[in-house]
């Protein structure tokens, strides 16, 4: 059953603190321009990074964007509320993140030459992070036990749904050289690699000097203590950092410290099978 707090739109469940009908109608009929940039991402899979280097890439390293903007405003949700009061505000290029399966872009994406990042996260580890938000954060509902919200993530009884729904959804030979896939834990082992690929991949051919001062800004430390992007700017009423801070540990592998192995047998099961047959191989080993 669906909960109540939840808005259902194309069988996904989404929060209708960030989301209504009418903004989900403003994606939909949004146009896209060919020099646009989506990071595109399941929750929890390193969107808010992504919200913090985008612009420094976009704009050769100038920090303005990161210390004056909060990260909802400088690299908005296509499909929130906060996209049609900023939109006008961007400038181009303008980088935005979704959580859209691919097949809810807006039709004038399709159409586009506009430019896709998709990263991709262990998913052990996007569920372990997606359950402790759901602790802190008011507008989603209480996670209840670990075994209890694993069930609801392998089902899709989640915000967006299915992480394997997501993830299969993205690969998509008509987008060709338009979409670059890169995974949380390569930017987390050599942030400077990530960023020069991203870099090379959106054309801005950023030299090794600029490379080296966007990665120190954009280091978990960096945007733990920026306020405008540690979400500390918003009340607690919506997100209570003493249950759990929004930034929390950005570690690969942290997944270990809370499965048990009857979990795990479970989980990897459940995620094997929804891959198989698929033409794609996932970068980490499900055990």
């Amino acid at each position: 059953m669906t909960s109540p707090e939840y808005i259902c739109y194309h069988d996904l469940l989404l929060p209708p603190e960030a989301h209504s009908l009418e903004s989900l109608e403003f994606a939909q009929n949004f146009s896209v321009n060919d020099t646009d940039v989506f990071a595109v991402t399941y929750p929890k899979s390193g969107t808010v990074w992504m919200q913090e280097i985008l612009p420094l890439v976009l704009n050769g390293g100038d920090l303005t964007p990161i210390q004056t903007i909060p990260n909802w405003d400088r690299v908005p949700w296509l499909e929130e509320k906060r996209l049609a009061v900023v939109v006008d505000q961007l400038t181009s290029p303008r980088a935005m993140v979704t959580h859209f399966p691919y097949h809810l872009m807006p039709p004038s994406f399709l159409k586009s030459k506009a430019k896709v990042i998709n990263v991709l996260r262990n998913p052990k580890d996007v569920m372990v992070s997606s359950y402790y938000f759901h602790q802190m954060a008011a507008f989603l509902e209480d996670p209840g036990t670990y075994d209890e919200f694993m069930e609801k993530f392998l089902t899709g009884k989640v915000m967006f749904g299915k992480w394997t729904d997501h993830v299969k959804s993205w690969r998509q030979p008509a987008l060709g050289d338009r979409i670059m896939y890169i995974t949380y834990e390569d930017m987390v082992q050599d942030l400077p690699a990530a960023l020069r690929r991203i870099s090379d991949f959106l054309g801005c051919n950023l030299n090794d000097e600029t490379i080296q001062k966007i990665a120190e800004h954009c280091s978990l430390k960096s945007m733990k203590g920026n306020n405008m992007s540690n979400f500390s700017l918003v009340p607690k009423q919506y997100m209570d950092a003493t249950k759990s801070p929004f930034l929390r540990k950005g570690v690969p592998g942290d997944w270990k410290n809370h499965f048990t192995s009857e979990q795990l047998a479970r989980f990897t099961s459940v995620i094997r099978k929804e891959m198989e047959g698929e033409s794609f191989s996932l970068p980490w080993s499900l055990d």
